[in-house]
């Protein structure tokens, strides 16, 4: 670790009161978060504590960064281990990796992408970033797919116009290649891989409805990949 030992110890502090608050999110939950309970298990006044987190909201800004850090870098090192022309593999991999995740952490994916905590709300300057790390991803290998011919452009109803309007500037801002019937898919299997995982996170299925719920995924990630005209290779 560089820096000065009061840089080192600051960071170490640091880092104690994320693990701690992250410990308290998944028993507490993130509306009873509390400085003064970190402070208490930390070990020091509830006022020594402030000098290193302002706030309640800054513990949750420090743990979405986190949370957003960690599943990203799950889903980068799980697509580094998959061929760049095996797109059929490279979805699977993201979206296996995303669920393994949330299923082991479902407190901080709850904090992610689950309900609004109550009265807090997240910098965008400091989140927007490592919160779209996954997004991102996922219009990559759109992009990447596409480019290679790997994606069928599926037919289907027509892009409303306004909606049409909106995917100028999102082509212009990701510097996208992709014909409007593929961005409207690829949104809709974005937020259909968060729907499926959260319906399993938070007992959507209800207990035991399905036997095994692994497979249950993998066969909606085959039925995604064929939404978006997705084929295995060029």
């Amino acid at each position: 670790m560089e820096g000065t030992p009061r840089d080192r110890a600051r960071s170490q502090t640091m880092a104690d009161i994320v693990r701690i608050g992250r410990q308290h999110l998944s028993t507490e939950g993130a509306a009873a978060l509390s400085l003064r309970a970190v402070a208490r298990d930390l070990g020091v006044v509830s006022s020594a504590v402030y000098r290193y987190v302002a706030s309640r909201d800054e513990l949750l800004t420090l743990l979405v960064v986190a949370g957003y850090d960690e599943l990203g870098d799950a889903v980068d090192s799980a697509l580094g281990k998959v061929e760049e022309g095996d797109f059929g593999a490279r979805l699977s991999a993201i979206g296996t990796t995303v669920r393994a995740w949330a299923v082991g952490e479902p407190a901080m994916y709850a904090l992610l992408f689950g309900s609004p905590v109550p009265g807090y709300h997240a910098p965008a300057e400091r989140t927007t970033e490592p919160g779209t790390r996954v997004v991102r991803a996922l219009v990559q290998l759109w992009a990447q797919a596409y480019a290679a011919g790997a994606i069928q452009v599926p037919q289907g109803p027509p892009v409303p116009g306004s909606l049409a309007e909106a995917f100028v500037a999102v082509r212009a801002e990701l510097g996208l290649d992709l014909p409007d019937q593929v961005l409207a898919r690829g949104v809709l299997a974005w937020a259909a891989l968060f729907g499926c995982i959260s319906f399993e996170v938070f007992g959507q299925y209800g207990p035991d409805t399905f036997g095994d719920p692994a497979a249950l995924f993998e066969h909606q990630l085959r039925v995604l990949a064929e939404t978006v005209g997705l084929t295995d290779r060029a």
